[in-house]
């Protein structure tokens, strides 16, 4: 392992920080959308109804409670912390021309207690939240004026923490979009909800052109700002295995992760792959996209790959293979894999499907990676005031052995590893408490109950000494 590897934890701005109406703070995306369970998927709705329960409302108030948990994010031994910056903590609105100053300070005073104790801030820019204002005035992504809003918080952000913060990223998980069935991966990503005359996949790839100009314009005129600047891009990576040696399963598999590699090849290379210009002509697909745009997407590529791995996906063609039917997902074409376990929330939990990825990564762009999630969501067991989570401790030991190999054996140029959810977050899925996945323990419920004080897992000791022999003891 590289002396100065970033171990550190992730959280994402509307999972944790709640205070969703406090300092100026603008309403959000996030902020209209209900809990749900693994079974019954969350509602968005039109505008905040009383009769419904918001979970990132208050999330677990990390707004009020940062410097406790910065504290024991340095306790731990963290090099870092990767969170997000709320869109709407800064341009309510989104179309402002001036920012919220109270915002601003907020991540002035927490990028400085971070500072304080060592711990590098690692930045997300648009991490499934935006304004709503943009979306009811505008109707988000599908907006091309999207791209100016973003531009402004984007530079706006970066100019004044120039200074105290180095890694950035633009877009969060911006494949999972792709996911078609599901409203939540729209809606998150870029603000839309599809309407019955329109096709879905057109609208999909408008959108995200507009992301990708928005990035690679970040992306460039950020190093103006500081040439130090690390940005990279965010891919939810996950591998597509046939589920048998037919042909048909084989290019199955090819073809899902294609779709996926998609969004890495036009933020790495600078320009669309061929066989996706190829299916939007056959198609008839129209985007707006100028020369500009293509010229920008070349001149904005990123410096780095970061990743998030939860999971692998097994898919077949084979009418007798048994479909998962995920309600997240919505693919027909899943199927299970009988060589992988799996979470009570459906996960598959694929080690390997970890160093396989970071390969397959490393053979087609020869980038850095940074690993900014991987994490084991469970409902923890709370006894007097503890909680012994050895599975977690177990799936994140297995987790980074093979990212230790990847980079030992394969030559994978890995630059930091942070555990999702270091403190319990609002599950961004399903909205609920009842998922954990931190070494830190919120009381907290899936009804908004609960005192918000924080207790030290098991895993939060185990951690502490991973980091403190730079990954060489995990066990």
């Amino acid at each position: 392992m590289r002396d100065n590897f970033l171990w550190g934890g992730a959280i994402a701005a509307h999972q944790v920080e709640g205070a969703w109406n406090v300092g100026g703070k603008g309403v959000s995306i996030a902020d209209v959308m209900t809990a749900g369970t693994k079974d019954k998927a969350r509602k968005i709705t039109d505008g905040i109804l009383p009769s419904e329960y918001y979970p990132n409302h208050d999330g677990i108030d990390f707004y009020g409670h940062y410097k406790e948990d910065v504290k024991l994010f340095a306790e731990m031994g963290f090099k870092c912390l990767r969170t997000s910056i709320a869109w709407t903590r800064i341009f309510p609105n989104g179309d402002e021309v001036e920012p919220n100053e109270e915002g601003l300070k907020f991540y002035d005073e927490l990028f400085d207690e971070l500072l304080r104790y060592g711990i590098e801030p690692v930045i997300t820019l648009a991490h499934f939240e935006m304004p709503y204002h943009l979306v009811k005035e505008y109707g988000g992504w599908r907006n091309r004026r999207l791209i100016d809003f973003f531009k402004r918080f984007a530079i706006t952000v970066m100019e004044r923490y120039k200074d105290k913060v180095k890694y950035w990223l633009t877009f969060n998980e911006i494949n999972n979009q792709r996911i078609l069935d599901n409203p939540i991966y729209s809606w998150t990503n870029s603000g839309i909800i599809y309407t019955d005359n329109e096709t879905k996949l057109e609208t999909m790839y408008q959108a995200v052109h507009y992301q990708f100009v928005a990035s690679a314009w970040v992306v460039k005129e950020g190093k103006k700002i500081n040439p130090d600047f690390q940005i990279g891009c965010v891919l939810a990576a996950t591998p597509n295995y046939p589920l048998t040696s037919d042909p048909a399963d084989i290019l199955l598999a090819q073809k899902e992760d294609d779709q996926q590699l998609f969004f890495t090849d036009v933020h790495v290379r600078g320009h669309y792959p061929k066989r996706f210009v190829k299916e939007w002509e056959n198609k008839g697909y129209h985007l707006d996209m100028t020369e500009e745009d293509l010229k920008i997407l070349s001149e904005g590529t990123v410096d780095y790959i970061g990743i998030t791995y939860y999971l692998s996906n097994t898919v077949s063609v084979r009418p007798e293979a048994k479909c998962l039917n995920d309600v997240l997902l919505g693919n027909d074409t899943l199927v299970e894999n009988p060589y992988v376990q799996a979470t009570e929330w459906g996960w598959s939990i694929d080690p390997i499907g970890l160093r396989y990825y970071l390969n397959l990564l490393n053979n087609r762009y020869e980038l850095p990676i940074f690993i900014v999630e991987n994490g084991f969501g469970y409902a923890d067991t709370f006894e007097n005031g503890h909680v012994y989570d050895k599975e977690r401790i177990e799936y994140l030991q297995q987790h980074i052995a093979q990212m230790k190999t990847a980079i030992v054996e394969d030559g994978v140029d890995v630059i930091g590893y942070t555990v999702w959810g270091c403190i319990d977050p609002i599950s961004f899925t399903t909205g609920e408490m009842k998922k954990r996945y931190g070494f830190i323990y919120v009381d907290r419920d899936n009804q908004g109950n609960g005192t918000l004080k924080r207790y030290k897992k098991d895993s939060f000791e185990w951690y502490q000494q991973v980091i403190k022999t730079n990954g060489s003891n995990i066990i």
